[in-house]
């Protein structure tokens, strides 16, 4: 078994609305920053040890489908790279 780091990204999918970034993004904006969108996202850095990288991917994925993120209303994206 080898040590890998997942990096499991939560969003909210396209279309649902999201309050703490429209807060955000007012608030930057009246900071004087030009922005035609803002999406907040949850970051999961989970550290685990799988047979390869492609076992540590799915292994995050499962997490990610079961726990991390709602699929009715969540995208997420999973990194996986070898732990040091």
């Amino acid at each position: 078994m080898s040590a890998y780091t997942a990096t499991v990204t939560v969003r909210l999918k396209q279309g649902v609305l999201d309050p703490e970034a429209e807060t955000t993004k007012r608030a930057l904006e009246r900071l004087g920053f030009e922005l035609s969108g803002l999406r907040s996202a949850d970051r999961f850095e989970v550290d685990l040890d799988a047979d390869d990288e492609d076992a540590a991917r799915e292994r995050a994925s499962e997490m990610a489908e079961r726990l991390l993120a709602n699929p009715t209303i969540h995208d997420y994206d999973v990194e996986v790279v070898p732990r040091e």
